[in-house]
C-alpha cells in the first residue's frame, strides 16, 4: 500500500511540474489518503504484534 502512495505522489509531482493542477491535486490527495491508511494499518499491526508476543 505504501508503494501505491509513492506512485500517486510521483504522479502528482510530475503533473504539477507539467502544469496539470487538477490532476496533481487529485493525485496528491489520493497519495495522502493511502499514506494515512498505511500508517493506521502499521500501528494496528504493531499493537496486535505486541499482544501476541506474551
Amino acid at each position: 500500500m505504501l508503494g501505491w502512495a509513492l506512485t500517486f505522489l510521483v504522479i502528482a509531482i510530475i503533473a504539477g511540474v507539467l502544469g496539470f493542477s487538477g490532476i496533481a491535486g487529485a493525485a496528491s490527495t489520493i497519495a495522502q489518503i493511502l499514506f494515512f491508511v498505511f500508517l493506521i494499518a502499521m500501528v494496528i499491526g504493531l499493537i496486535f504484534g505486541l499482544g501476541r508476543r506474551t
